[in-house]
């Protein structure tokens, strides 16, 4: 007997879409508030307005969360290795001396941008020092709230290069 049932072609917007964990730390919560000349008068949930419309216009599911305490992050890190396709992380002051957030990225072979609001660089000379930034792909620095856009640029073009 002959099978009439004709082979049906995947449609790629049924596939489901990469999602992308962006994790903000201590004091992400406050902005537009505090010093608005140094990190915008943008506020959080606008930032992630900008990164999530980026990320559909990218075919991108972005998931969001932020937290005031270092052990909080660590665990959204690492729920992100888990369930995330790649990780947009502002780690706040945390990137200039948490190592246990350094280890926590380090720990996950996903695609990682680091993404900073001001330019650390140019700033006070504790700020310079990142403990975090040698555990990403790439860190993003100095575009205010566009470095989140860039960041979702990067992340689709780091998942469509590593997908077959």
């Amino acid at each position: 007997m002959a099978n009439n049932k004709s082979a049906r072609t995947p449609d790629p917007a049924e596939a489901p879409r990469p999602i992308i964990s962006v994790l903000h730390g201590p004091n992400l919560n406050m902005l537009g508030a505090r010093d608005p000349e140094v990190y915008g008068k943008h506020t959080l949930a606008e930032i992630e307005h900008l990164a999530r419309t980026r990320g559909e216009m990218l075919g991108l599911v972005a998931e969001f969360f932020q937290t005031n305490h270092e052990g909080e992050l660590i665990d959204a890190v690492q729920d992100a290795a888990q369930n995330a396709d790649g990780i947009v992380i502002n780690p706040g002051a945390l990137t200039h001396y948490s190592r246990a957030l350094g280890d926590a990225l380090d720990a996950t072979s996903k695609p990682k941008v680091e993404v900073h609001l001001s330019n650390i660089y140019a700033r006070d000379e504790w700020r310079r020092t990142s403990v975090t930034s040698p555990y990403v792909t790439a860190v993003i620095a100095g575009f205010s709230t566009m470095g989140y856009v860039f960041a979702m640029d990067s992340m689709a073009g780091f998942i469509s290069s590593s997908r077959p």
